[in-house]
């Protein structure tokens, strides 16, 4: 998602207590962040942070660390936990923001991170042949995730895409995951999870588009990674 500069957001998450300016000196130690021994979940591509606002500040009991790559996207996405907190009367104590592009995330997290869960939503679908290795869920990048994250540990995926669907099913189970379960039509499926629309979600189902979403674990087997 192209979206404008914004002159402020540097200046703004620089000086926010819960932004991370330096990820890489965090790898191995992201739990010291926190006050507690909480599990912690990851959003990947938090964009304007619409949907890491609303979740972290449900869910006190769980630390959150959420990722993009664009100043623009982080200063809004600090912006609206801000004011999320500020509206129920919380202060922000267990979420963390930081930059970083993803493709290298293997730079800032290790197996000392260990992590419960990991949030992929509506990251770029790549649908050209050659550029299928960007997908966020390629198995290139899901057995990065498999180092931080914990056995049987789980992603949580939504997209609109028919094609990405029905590949990330496949990358999953090519790279140790097992489908817990899986909609082609989340809106349609009340138990499926509690789910947070994030700004994404709502434009694509006015649009009279389904929305794709799987559970899928990290199996136990232990699985070859170079990384």
């Amino acid at each position: 998602m192209r979206i404008r500069y914004k002159p402020w957001a540097r200046g703004e998450l620089e000086a926010s207590s819960f932004y991370i300016d330096n990820p890489e000196a965090y790898k191995g130690k992201w739990k010291s962040l926190f006050a507690n021994d909480n599990p912690i979940h990851l959003e990947l591509g938090c964009g304007k942070g619409g949907f890491i606002s609303q979740l972290a500040s449900q869910n006190t009991d769980i630390n959150y660390i959420a990722i993009d790559m664009v100043d623009a996207m982080l200063g809004l996405a600090k912006r609206n936990i801000e004011n999320v907190y500020i509206d129920k009367d919380m202060p922000i104590n267990n979420v963390y923001l930081t930059r970083f592009d993803i493709e290298r995330i293997f730079l800032i997290f290790n197996e000392n991170d260990s992590f419960d869960r990991i949030y992929i939503n509506f990251c770029n679908p790549w649908p050209r042949g050659k550029h299928r290795k960007k997908r966020l869920t390629h198995t290139r990048q899901l057995e990065k995730y498999r180092v931080f994250l914990k056995d049987e540990g789980e992603i949580f995926f939504k997209t609109d895409d028919d094609g990405l669907f029905c590949d990330s099913l496949l990358y999953f189970k090519q790279s140790g995951f097992d489908i817990i379960n899986q909609t082609e039509d989340l809106a349609n499926n009340k138990g499926f999870w509690n789910n947070i629309e994030t700004e994404h979600e709502k434009m694509f189902m006015e649009q009279g588009i389904k929305i794709k979403a799987i559970i899928a674990r990290k199996s136990k087997s232990p699985l070859k990674n170079a990384y």
